[in-house]
Parts: C-alpha cells; structure tokens; sequence
C-alpha cells in the first residue's frame, strides 16, 4: 500500500515520498508527514540478527513505498559504506550508566552524516522517478553540522548545486573550516552577519516564494532542502533508534519488548521527532527527554504548553542548538493536534507574526510521553570533566547536554530505565570547549595543538575530517547580510 505525506499548513497537498524528497518543504512554508505510520514487519528478534544497513532497509521500505527494492537497497549501499570509520555505523557504548549512540563515525564526524550520506541518492533517484530535467539546488540553513554533511554528501553529485548558509559568528572554529574548505565545483558556502534561525528563515521565504519557483523553473532550476525539513532527512534517523535497541536485544542488555528511554539534544527537533516515528512503528519507547541547552524554548515549551521565541538568543558551546524556532516541532504540534491542518496553519502564523502560540489543553495531554529538560554552560562542562575522570570516556559538548539532562531526570524521577542517548558529534568537532571543561590551562593552546591532546587523553586517532583540514585551503569565503541571500543565491547560479 502506498503511503501518502501530506502537508502540515494544507490538508489538500499531498505527495508520494519521492515527491515530497524532491520538494523538501510543502506549498506555504508546511512540512510533509505520512498520513500514518506503518508498523515494523519484521521481528524485533529477527531485526536484532540484522547490521545497520539491514535494518535500515526494513525501516525505509515502509516509509518510501515509491521506491523499488532494488532502488532503495541501491541508496542503502552506496550511503551506508567505507566512509564510516568502525564496521557496525553507529557503535553503542555502555559509559556512566547510560548506552551512547555514537552517530559520529562518518565522514565529517557528526550524527548529520547519518541521513545526509543516503540523501543525495534518494533525492536523484526521485528526480529520475518523476522525470525531473531542471537541475536541483539544494538550499540549506545550518548551525554547523547539516552544511557540511550536505556539502560532502552533494559535492559533485551530478544534477545538483548546493547552496549553505550558516551564521558568520555562531559555528565551532572546526565547524567553520569544514565548510569553508569544501571541495566540489557545485558546492557554495556563506557566511550570514546573523544567527541560525535568521539563515533558516531566509531559505523557508525563498521556498515559499511561488514567483521565484517560477522564475527558477524557466532558468532550468529547482529547490530542494538537505535540512530536517526534508522527510529524506527525517526517515533515515528512524533507522538510528531500530538499530539502538535492537543491539540492547542482542547484547543481552534488554529482552525483545522491554521500554527503553532515549535522550536526545535537540534544536531543530528533527532527531527526537525520528525516535517519536520509530515509536509510532512499533520500538517500546517509554519517554523522550528533549535535552536543551540556554537556549531552552523546548524545555519550556513542554513545561508550560506555550511556545515562545520572543528571547534573547544566546551563542553557546553546544552552537547545533542554538536554535529559537524549532522546525520539526510543527509535525508534532499537527499530530497532537488530531492531524488538523488548518489548527496547525493558525498556531504556525501566530509563531511567524508573534513570535508566540500557546496549545491546548487536550493537545498538551498527548504529549505525557515527552520530557523537557536543559544543561547550562556550567553544568555541561562540568558533565564533561565528571564522566572523562569517572569512564575515561570523552564526549563533546552536545552530548554533554544530554547527559547533564539525563542524571538530572535520574534525580527526579529515580526512572532507571535503560536509556540511549543520541551522541551527536565526536569530541574532536568542538575541542577548545571540550578541552577547557577538563582544564581551563589547555586554553592558551591553538586549535589544532588542541587536537592533538585531545588524541593523548583519549587514545582515539584523529578523525580524518579533521587532520583533512589542518593544511586545507579556504575555498569559500562569500558573506552577506541576511536580507541578501536571495541576491547570493541569484549570483551563483548566473541567473
């Protein structure tokens, strides 16, 4: 049976996932979500005999009911390949009482790699399905990790350009020259005098703007998205939370049926909405505890029912979550608010115009499985320092969220269920903030002298994201204000 996405904002707009992958955001700034969601086919016991890859197609199957077998197990191998740096993708490590998903063994060492390495495949496979000819240009907002797991996923990807915007003063220094450095003759990288969510608001406008899709259509050009907005992004981290507790099943940790929590940090929402799916399929998930940083708009979200950007925004050391408008919160606000989408369309023009909407009672209920919780500075890298001296274990600053949130809801709760938690970035992506937290004495030291005792502490060889940049020369090095992007854009592509 095909499932159909439809639009959060138009209960009309519908697509098969190939379309929906091709578009990325529906017609009036709305989100794609299944009509439902089906339940996993296969055994959790048959699933927990299974690799990564295995797995990954019993999940997709389900999601992508367009593609064909071959095409799909074609997208699968070619992501899910030599590019990760230990044989089972995403290994999960039992440190200070809790199991760490380490999702950053890819080719730029953050969970991003994950779903942006089998992206490129399912979106030209789309464009093959529905007989595209225009050239696709992928438009991304990042705060550090999705521009350049895009940037490596798409470079040289014939068919497509892609286009990323992050903010100038808002990335790791690591972040930063990753991007910068990118190879590939249809890769473009911009620096905006503004924060993530002003760079994430200038890509939605250009998306929504139906004069400029014409426009870009008559030049042989269309949009896509490579951020959590794009269901091809959004399905492939379900795969992630299958694969979790299926190794808890293997290892013994777990039997078959058993709940589990997860943790997970979280600034688009993008990651915990996939765990939210993967429950929806059939994983015995108790509660998600969305783990925030100072920039807590989700934490009191699910404290009080009201969501407000209207706040100072604050650059931390965790930058992927500096994050005041929480994009993948919209599938959840439609789903809880019984798949509504004009319910949806109201609350989502009230964030746009106030800054603010508020949900109803009866709509709160729905959400009892879900907990809020946030780490200071402080507190994040004092989780640091505690678990390196404790497990010998070294985690980077996102993670150290997550962790912070999850012993502080121990605390509260005295839950002990067994619980995951998304590790979201290796160590070696943020090393100044997480060198600092262990002795603030490493801080008169450079970036990359700062890599190399980071590979002492910790005995992990040095990613090849990272020696791959030590001498790298910059390659991108355009910045604009925010209200020039669409001028930029217009600049790169000739047009």
């Amino acid at each position: 049976m095909e499932l159909i996405y439809r639009s959060t904002r138009n209960a009309n707009e519908t697509a098969t996932a190939s379309e929906a992958i091709l578009k990325g955001l529906a017609n009036e700034g709305g989100l794609f979500v299944p009509d439902s969601i089906p339940a996993l086919d296969v055994s959790i016991e048959a699933l927990a005999q299974m690799n990564y890859q295995q797995i990954a197609y019993e999940v997709m199957k389900l999601m992508f009911t367009d593609f064909t077998e071959e095409e799909l197990k074609h997208c699968i191998d070619s992501a899910y390949d030599k590019k990760f740096d230990t044989p089972e993708i995403a290994p999960l490590v039992n440190k200070a009482g809790a199991n760490y998903l380490e999702l950053f063994h890819g080719s730029t060492i953050a969970f991003k790699d994950m779903a942006l390495s089998i992206l490129p495949y399912l979106l030209t496979t789309s464009a093959k399905k529905n007989g595209v000819k225009n050239e696709i240009v992928i438009l991304t907002a990042t705060s550090g990790d999705t521009g350049k797991a895009a940037l490596a996923g798409f470079a040289d990807v014939p068919g497509t350009k892609i286009i990323v915007f992050y903010p100038k003063h808002g990335v790791s220094p690591i972040q930063e020259k990753q991007m910068v450095t990118q190879k590939g003759d249809n890769t473009f990288v911009v620096g905006i005098t503004g924060n993530f969510d002003d760079a994430q608001t200038g890509v939605k406008k250009m998306f929504s703007d139906t004069e400029l899709a014409a426009y870009m259509n008559e030049k042989g050009y269309q949009f896509s998205s490579a951020n959590s907005i794009n269901i091809g992004r959004l399905v492939p981290q379900m795969v992630y939370y299958v694969y979790a507790y299926t190794r808890l099943v293997a290892n013994g940790s777990i039997q078959a049926g058993d709940k589990i929590n997860v943790v997970v940090p979280t600034g688009n929402f993008g990651n915990i909405l996939a765990a939210y799916y993967a429950k929806e399929m059939g994983l015995p998930i108790a509660k998600f505890i969305c783990a925030s940083n100072d920039n807590k708009v989700l934490y009191d979200f699910f404290k009080t029912g009201t969501y407000d950007r209207n706040r100072e925004f604050i650059l931390t050391s965790s930058p992927s979550m500096d994050i005041l408008i929480s994009s993948n919160l919209e599938r959840l606000i439609y789903k809880i608010a019984g798949n509504d989408a004009e319910k949806n369309a109201a609350l989502m023009k009230n964030l746009t115009t106030e800054g603010v909407y508020t949900i109803t009672d009866e709509m709160r209920e729905k959400l009892a499985e879900f907990e809020g919780g946030y780490a200071t500075e402080a507190e994040t890298a004092a989780t640091i320092k505690k678990v390196y001296e404790s497990d010998n274990y070294i985690m980077d600053t996102h993670t150290a969220v997550a962790a912070t949130v999850y012993d502080k809801y121990v605390e509260e709760t005295g839950d002990k269920t067994p619980t995951v938690i998304a590790s979201t970035a290796s160590p070696y992506k943020f090393t100044r903030s997480v060198m600092n937290a262990i002795d603030e004495a490493y801080d008169s030291k450079t970036d990359f002298e700062l890599v190399d005792e980071l590979n002492k502490l910790s005995g992990i060889k040095v990613p090849q994201a990272i020696e791959d940049i030590r001498s790298a020369a910059v390659l991108h090095d355009t910045v604009c204000d925010k209200e020039d992007m669409l001028k930029v854009v217009k600049g790169f592509l000739n047009i």
